[in-house]
């Protein structure tokens, strides 16, 4: 739909999504733009959630702004400004007070159509947990499930990343999935951010859906994560934490979901992690477990007759000397000394089995701490 008036609102500089949703609750877009513009009173629900100096300042910014220009922007940078009126609109926006009353969107609307899981953890992810994000965005996205994450880095980008490697040409030059991306940030969508996710970002952008509180322009704030968080859940049937440390965003996340009704899964870590503090908490605290994508489809009501996952590609697992060094470094990042002391091996040995895992891909070095590289998840 594109409303003019309705862009033109949400692209005040002084607009929260606070401030919208209170606005478009008790008027029409071309009623509360028509009123700001002029000075003229709104009803007085609305005036109860807009502080007065906050009133003003959007009556200034109303009386010299453009509606034209709004438009503009926003389909110069390929943005579309969608509310409840627009098809595409996700139902579960419906019955919560606090869902947003507008979003800013690029790409496909109808990628929110499909059946989506959230996936979400730290952004000092472990090399396994971002393997671990990798492998569960590609099955899920296999399976033709929207993956839903916040595109920071760590575990919400290696999923991403997964989905995209799903889509990407098979042997036989067809795509493996059909699944889709979609990312909500906390920035306008034409601020990337982090800058090292620009690529993904407009991946994202042009395969599946970015979406946004925020007007174009709008860097990203602290205050704007928050928010962001709780449509990530929102968006969610299903809400997957891969790692999470004592506190922190996904944990925020993972509460909200819960608040909303949404089930939570963890991918279990090490208790002597701390990228895995807060979601072995979860699991005390009732969660269900993933152990693959299986897992969460089950849960979903879906088709999950087992495949093979594409990383466990029949490589055989480490015997011997290379096994027991592996399994030292699942409880820790260690050092060859550390190593050395919880299997009793040589320095020698332990040296060689360390490079071999590492050119094999099972283990990942630096500077000096070996830690596993490989997704947690199983396929029983």
């Amino acid at each position: 739909m594109n409303d003019p008036d309705l862009t033109a609102l949400a692209c005040l500089p002084g607009m929260s999504p606070h401030r919208l949703r209170h606005l478009l609750r008790h008027h029409a877009p071309a009623d509360a733009w028509e009123r700001l513009r002029v000075g003229a009173p709104l009803s007085a629900m609305t005036e109860r959630h807009i502080s007065p100096d906050g009133l003003v300042a959007l009556q200034s910014q109303a009386a010299v702004a453009s509606v034209h220009e709004a438009v503009d922007r926003c389909r110069e940078a390929g943005i579309a400004v969608v509310d409840a009126r627009d098809h595409g609109w996700p139902s579960v926006f419906e019955s919560d007070p606090e869902a947003p009353a507008a979003l800013f969107v690029r790409g496909d609307l109808t990628s929110l159509s499909a059946r989506r899981v959230g996936i979400v953890g730290t952004r000092n992810a472990t090399a396994a947990g971002r393997a671990s994000a990798h492998e569960l965005g590609r099955d899920l996205a296999c399976a033709g499930i929207t993956v839903v994450s916040g595109l920071a880095r760590g575990i919400d980008g290696a999923a991403h990343n997964g989905v995209r490697s799903a889509t990407d040409p098979g042997p036989a030059g067809a795509s493996r999935g059909v699944g889709r991306a979609a990312a909500v940030v906390g920035s306008g969508l034409d601020v990337p951010y982090p800058l090292r996710h620009r690529d993904l970002w407009d991946w994202v952008g042009h395969a599946g859906l970015l979406i946004s509180e925020h007007a174009p322009g709008v860097t990203p704030e602290p205050w704007h994560f928050p928010l962001r968080n709780r449509v990530i859940a929102a968006l969610s049937e299903v809400l997957v934490v891969v790692e999470s440390r004592e506190s922190g965003g996904s944990l925020i996340t993972a509460r909200l979901a819960l608040d909303l009704g949404v089930e939570v899964m963890v991918v279990p870590g090490s208790t002597h992690s701390r990228a895995s503090a807060g979601t072995n908490q979860l699991l005390f605290d009732g969660a269900g477990i993933a152990r693959s994508a299986d897992d969460v489809l089950g849960l979903l009501g879906l088709d999950h007759s087992r495949q093979q996952s594409v990383a466990s590609e029949l490589r055989p697992p480490p015997t011997g000397t290379q096994a027991a060094v592996l399994e030292a470094c699942e409880e820790r990042p260690s050092t060859l000394d550390m190593i050395v002391a919880a299997t009793g091996c040589s320095v020698l040995d332990v040296a060689l089995a360390a490079a071999r895992l590492e050119q094999a891909g099972w283990l990942l070095e630096a500077g000096g701490w070996f830690e596993p590289a490989t997704s947690r998840l199983r396929w029983s």
